[in-house]
Parts: structure tokens; C-alpha cells; sequence
């Protein structure tokens, strides 16, 4: 089929209502005939459920689809309402959401249920604005809220739909710079019915058809519209502005095991990086690995050196650890440096990912892990 020209009314500044009518109505079909079946989405007919969709919402911000799911289906399962997950200690969701990465965010979820519970009877609002005023939501997520769970006119737009309509448009400026304007296209385009299912259907044809890289443009409802597959340069957008290498830290990580297969543990301080989370002890992480590392052991004892490193990627900072372990240390010995986690219930415990790396590496194949060992 023969691409058509982008006209001088396809251009974001002069997209006519009736450009944007056609094309809503062909995501819309196509959207009824290949919509995803996502735990959190209500089917066709369905009354969507608020607190899900909220959920499900702050779970997928810089996570996928797949890693989200049994997160979801655990979080419903201990805590099925706003309420219930309001009255949790803010220590079991945290342990519930380790592995999930950005932890802030659990403390944020956690934060927020509290909110909605003792100022708003457990319920969410339906207002976008009464929405971006609760802790851990933004525009985005208030947006996606507001339309997939109550249907109201707005234009949530992640990363997926800010690939579609720079794709659609042609938009060259690199990311981030040109978010205002992909953000200005979203809210035009957005209906004032079935915003929901708009909103989902941009969400779903950038994560099955507009893909990052070999798009599916044979298969996409608004290929005949699309300006950068027009000009042959739709797989190269959207542009991005060069990232800065990130700078690299490291620091020693000491594994101390109990006679009684337990592992000594800490508590990380309750704000910034990691916040709240469990981890092994270990030394500031700095510049260079620390001349003396068993200056910042908790306690004394033999410690061997493990070969290899731990690498782990943080959003601003590479990190490297060097690690540690010690065996057959006595339970008492932990002095009030921490407490003692049973190698067969490391689940319990809020440990983030670059922590679990860590213990994985100590580990050998005779220990107990089973959160880590499958």
C-alpha cells in the first residue's frame, strides 16, 4: 500500500478536528479488535477499578509489562484495597516490592494509600487535579488515572506514546526537549469519550506496533498518516540529546554468616537512595574502593576476599563492589549492628536488587537461598 504524503493540515499546529477525528476513530477500532488482556485492564464492558488501576500505574513506571505482573497479583492478594494497604507496616510493603527497583516509589504507594484512606475514604479521586496533589503521583500517572479509571479527558503520555506521536508527526527535536510539544499533540488528540481506551490504545501500539526498534508499520491503523515512515525515518525517532556517562562509584560489601545459616543485615537510613531497604554491611560508596575495607566491617572476624565484583546500575551512577564474607560467626556477636536473616527466609526482607546480587555472589551452592538460588 502507498504511503500517503503528510498534507499542511497533518502538522501538529494544524491538525483539523476532522484529521482528528479519523484518526481517533482508527486507534479506537483497532484498538477493540487487538487490545492487550493485562491483569489490571478492565474487559470490554467492565467498570475499571480505580485502586488497580492506580497500582498497576506506579508499578509500571520504568518497568515492564512482564516483571510488573506477579508484583500486581501479590500486592492484590495481601492488600486488595486502599484501606488494607494503608494499614500495612510501610516494612511490609517495602519487602513486597523489593526487585522492583525505584523504591521511592513503594514508600510513595505506601504514603499515598494512607492519604486516600484517612482524607478521602479510601477512594481516589477522579479529579486529574486532585490527583497530582497525592504523594508519588504526577502528571503522568494522574493523567492515566483520570482517564483509564474514570474516563475523563486527559492525556497521560509516557514513553511509548511520545514515541508514537513523534513517529506520527515527524518530530526531529531530540528528547527531552521536545516533551512540551508531544505533550500539546496528546491532549488534542485526546477525546472526550473513551479517553480510557485511548489512552491505552497509544499505550498498547507503541508496546506491540511502534516499537523502539523495527516498527510494524504493515500492521499499524495510522501508518497511512504516519509523516516519519512518509520520509523514511520513522524508526530513528524519537531523537535523543547524547547521555553524559555516568560517573562510577565503589565500595566493599561484607556477607556475615551465622553458625545457625543466618545472614547479618541492616536497615539503610529511612530517606534518599535505597531508602529503608535492607542490605548487608558495607562501606560508603566512593570513588575509589576503601584502602582499609575491614575498617567498615561491623565486626571482627575472618574474612575472605571473594573473587570477582558486583556491578549494579543505578539511574545516575554506576557502582562496583568488592565482597566480603565471614562464616560461623555466633548470633550474639551482632552487637546492634543489625539483625540476623535466615538464608531460608531472605524473602522477608526488603532487599533491592543490587543487594540481592550481592548475597548471590557470597553464596555458594551448599547455602540456603532459595530467593536467590532457583
Amino acid at each position: 500500500m502507498p504511503v500517503s504524503k503528510p498534507k499542511p493540515d497533518d502538522t501538529p499546529a494544524g491538525l483539523s478536528p476532522q484529521k482528528r477525528a479519523a484518526l481517533v476513530k482508527r486507534l479506537l477500532d483497532w484498538y477493540d479488535a487487538n487490545r492487550r488482556r493485562l491483569p489490571w485492564r478492565a474487559l470490554p464492558g467492565e467498570t475499571p477499578d480505580p485502586y488497580r488501576v492506580w497500582l498497576s500505574e506506579i508499578m509500571l513506571q520504568q518497568t515492564t509489562v512482564a516483571t510488573v505482573g506477579p508484583y500486581f497479583h501479590n500486592f492484590l492478594k495481601r492488600w486488595p484495597t486502599m484501606k488494607a494497604l494503608a494499614a500495612a507496616p510501610v516494612e511490609e510493603v517495602m519487602s513486597a516490592w523489593a526487585g522492583l527497583g525505584y523504591y521511592s516509589r513503594a514508600r510513595n504507594l505506601h504514603a499515598c494509600a494512607k492519604v486516600v484512606a484517612g482524607e478521602h475514604g479510601g477512594k481516589l479521586p477522579a479529579d486529574e487535579d486532585a490527583l497530582r496533589k497525592l504523594p508519588g503521583i504526577g502528571p503522568y500517572t494522574a493523567a492515566a488515572v483520570a482517564a483509564i479509571a474514570f474516563d475523563k479527558r486527559a492525556a497521560p503520555v509516557d514513553g511509548n506514546i511520545e514515541r508514537v506521536l513523534a513517529r506520527l508527526f515527524a518530530l526531529k527535536d531530540p528528547l527531552p526537549g521536545v516533551k512540551p510539544e508531544l505533550r500539546a499533540i496528546a491532549e488534542t488528540l485526546a477525546p472526550a469519550k473513551r479517553s480510557g481506551d485511548f489512552a491505552q490504545a497509544m499505550m498498547d501500539l507503541g508496546a506491540t506496533i511502534c516499537t523502539p526498534k523495527s516498527p510494524a508499520c504493515g500492521n499499524c491503523p495510522w501508518s497511512s498518516d504516519c509523516a516519519g515512515r512518509a520520509q523514511g525515518i520513522a524508526a530513528s525517532l524519537p531523537a535523543r540529546d547524547a547521555k553524559a556517562a555516568r560517573p562510577l562509584r565503589r565500595g566493599a560489601a561484607f556477607v556475615i554468616v551465622s553458625d545457625d545459616d543466618a545472614i547479618l543485615l541492616r536497615r539503610r537510613p529511612p530517606k534518599g537512595l535505597l531508602g529503608g531497604m535492607h542490605e548487608p554491611p558495607m562501606s560508603p560508596w566512593e570513588r575509589d574502593f576503601p584502602e582499609a575495607p575491614l575498617d567498615h566491617a561491623p565486626l571482627k572476624a575472618k574474612y575472605r576476599k571473594l573473587p570477582g565484583l558486583v556491578r549494579h546500575g543505578f539511574t545516575h551512577f554506576e557502582l562496583e563492589l568488592q565482597v566480603y564474607r565471614a562464616d560461623g560467626i555466633a548470633a550474639v556477636k551482632a552487637n546492634g549492628t543489625g539483625e540476623w536473616a535466615p538464608l531460608n527466609a531472605l524473602g522477608d526482607f526488603a532487599l533491592p536488587s543490587v543487594m540481592r546480587k550481592v548475597i548471590d555472589h557470597a553464596l555458594t551452592e551448599r547455602d540456603a537461598g532459595p530467593l536467590f538460588r532457583r
